[in-house]
């Protein structure tokens, strides 16, 4: 296990990044967008996964992790913990190696098995807290944020 601090650099130094969930209605309420917007903005290449849209955000949206063009690096998993796992099993089929289900409070996008099948095939799982807490992508809100979570035990220390 790695600290999850080391863990977050490694994923947003990744250059192309879906983010699965995103909402097909923008309006910054859905963390998967939140969190879309925020990468977009950094100057990612970050690609939209929701099988139920065909645009997101202005942008293209994808209904798989796979059918991305080209392929991704990392994903974000921004659905309900019960969708989490096929979504990690996609990332599994795509050769991803870097996993991040979302969290901030109550279960977020965590489930227990997504993260057993991804380790389980060699993927680096950040299973809770949010990728704007760290590095090039975070905010002093989310800092902040990330610290309390810390503290409350919802951000793990090791992945």
């Amino acid at each position: 296990m790695i600290p999850t601090k080391t863990a977050a650099l490694d994923f947003l130094a990744q250059q192309r990044i879906a983010v699965a969930g995103v909402s097909r209605s923008s309006g910054g309420e859905h963390g998967g967008n939140i969190v879309y917007q925020r990468l977009r903005e950094r100057g990612y290449d970050v690609f939209a996964v929701n099988p139920h849209a065909e645009e997101v955000e202005g942008d293209p949206c994808y209904p798989s992790v796979g059918a991305i063009p080209d392929g991704v690096d990392a994903v974000v998993i921004a659905t309900k913990p019960s969708d989490a796992d096929q979504v990690m099993q996609d990332c599994v089929d795509a050769g991803i190696t870097r996993a991040w289900m979302h969290r901030s409070v109550g279960a977020g996008s965590v489930s227990a098995t997504a993260a057993a099948l991804g380790r389980e095939n060699g993927i680096t799982v950040i299973d809770g807290g949010c990728p704007l807490m760290y590095g090039p992508a975070s905010d002093f809100g989310h800092r902040i944020m990330g610290t309390v979570l810390r503290i409350a035990g919802t951000v793990p220390k090791k992945v």
